[in-house]
């Protein structure tokens, strides 16, 4: 692999290693915390902590699956793209609540930005990687 595809790769690895912090931290901090996590400070009842605790492992699992792609990044493509899009319905999802309800957080305009915009270009991204020749 020429230098610059092998500087993109790295550089992509590293994104994508950084990013997936992101929902791993929030969903370990909503396992551990609950909605407490989010500043609220009144108990929520117990269907709404049960529920965004689940969504908290779902969130922790979908950012250690995305690390799972770091290996050889350029030859998964099917995980990278699913995970995307499983990304993406989120943020769909995080859109929906912003057209209802108004803006949430400032970290959560950041979550929606993320999942709306970032995520597409690196599936772009590591497309490009995948189509090139290995040696």
């Amino acid at each position: 692999m020429p230098a610059k595809s092998q500087l993109s790769l790295r550089l992509l690895q590293a994104t994508v290693a950084t990013l997936a912090l992101v929902p791993i931290s929030a969903g370990l901090l909503g396992v551990l915390r609950g909605p407490a996590f989010l500043g609220l400070d009144a108990p929520p009842p117990t269907d709404l902590d049960s529920h965004l605790r689940f969504l908290s492992g779902v969130f922790l699992a979908l950012g250690l699956a995305w690390w799972s792609c770091i290996p050889a990044i350029e030859t998964k493509t099917a995980r990278f793209r699913l995970l995307a899009c499983a990304t993406v319905v989120g943020g769909l999802a995080r859109l929906a609540s912003l057209g209802l309800l108004g803006a949430p957080s400032a970290g959560h305009m950041a979550g929606l930005f993320m999942e709306l915009v970032v995520v597409p270009l690196l599936v772009f991204w590591q497309a490009r990687l995948a189509r090139r020749p290995t040696p």
